[in-house]
């Protein structure tokens, strides 16, 4: 498991990845996805999706508040990877106000939701 330290950072948010093996990208977000920390991880987590991972889970458990513009950031990426025959998916905290943001939001009808690695890793190289 190979551990890259791409990292774009700023006041709201940082990025980082790591590759599980030849098919499997998890990318890290941690902080606010308000409108400073969209900006700051958009260009790198297009770049990092768009790698030759099949799978793509996006780990949001550091992810303390996502504003529409970030949520709206993860469903491009998430259409990005499905329309090279990928797919992404989600990992959140169970309770945490992420995963009530994404329920309410019904996103996690557009892009899986999981809240256990090992079902994200399933999940984001099986497809949904």
């Amino acid at each position: 498991m190979a551990d890259n330290t791409d990292t774009a950072n700023a006041a709201d948010a940082t990025i980082t990845h790591e590759d599980l093996g030849e098919d499997l990208r998890r990318i890290i977000i941690a902080g606010r996805l308000d409108t400073p920390g969209t900006d700051a991880i958009s260009g790198p987590l297009q770049d990092l999706a768009a790698g030759p991972m099949r799978g793509v889970i996006v780990d949001l458990t550091n992810v303390q508040f996502a504003a529409s513009i970030g949520i709206g950031k993860l469903i491009a990426t998430a259409k990005q990877v499905k329309g090279r025959g990928g797919h992404m998916v989600l990992l959140v905290t169970g309770n945490s106000g992420m995963a009530r943001t994404l329920e309410m939001g019904a996103i996690d009808r557009i892009i899986p939701v999981f809240q256990y690695m090992h079902e994200a890793h399933v999940g984001a190289l099986r497809g949904f």
